[in-house]
């Protein structure tokens, strides 16, 4: 009987992909940052974590969201940058604008419903998270009043036929 060995991934193929795939939103959010916004129906739904290191929200929104939130980039979203890894953006919750900034590492979801691409990510948490599910929050505008959106961020928003790009198809079992 003959032992074979076990490979070892000294290149950490499943980070290097992982890294790679954040580029894909790092650039789409680039384009987003432009003067002129997106372009046609493109709009992002961005899941990150609330406690993953570097992330900086207002309190408030930290104790609605305690885990993660999900963010919409769609029409009200104002001074978008991006620096590096590093995303700040203002928009507004009930109507007052707030400044969100966070690294790319955050990110545990991507997803553009007009085109139906969807980028997964498996992010550890930080801290002990909350029980409670993430919700999404739909930036509301000053003028308009909506409030944030409730919803299941384990689920996308309603389209069929996602593209979905999983990395656990890279891991060994």
């Amino acid at each position: 009987m003959t032992d074979t060995p076990s490979v070892i991934d000294h290149m950490d193929y499943a980070t290097l992909t992982q890294n790679a795939l954040r580029g894909v939103i790092r650039e789409a959010l680039i384009k987003a940052s432009h003067p002129h916004g997106l372009p046609g129906d493109h709009h992002f739904y961005v899941t990150f974590l609330t406690r993953a290191e570097g992330v900086t929200i207002p309190d408030d929104l930290l104790k609605r969201y305690p885990r993660d939130i999900t963010i919409v980039l769609q029409h009200q979203y104002r001074e978008l940058k991006v620096d590096g890894d590093r995303i700040s953006v203002t928009l507004s919750f009930g109507g007052v604008p707030k400044v969100l900034r966070f690294p790319l590492s955050a990110i545990t979801r991507f997803y553009d419903p007009s085109v139906q691409f969807i980028l997964e990510f498996d992010v550890e948490e930080p801290l002990e998270a909350n029980d409670d599910e993430g919700l999404i929050a739909e930036p509301a505008t000053a003028t308009d009043g909506a409030k944030p959106a409730e919803l299941d961020p384990d689920t996308p928003p309603p389209d069929t036929g996602p593209k979905v790009v999983s990395l656990d198809q890279f891991r060994k079992k």
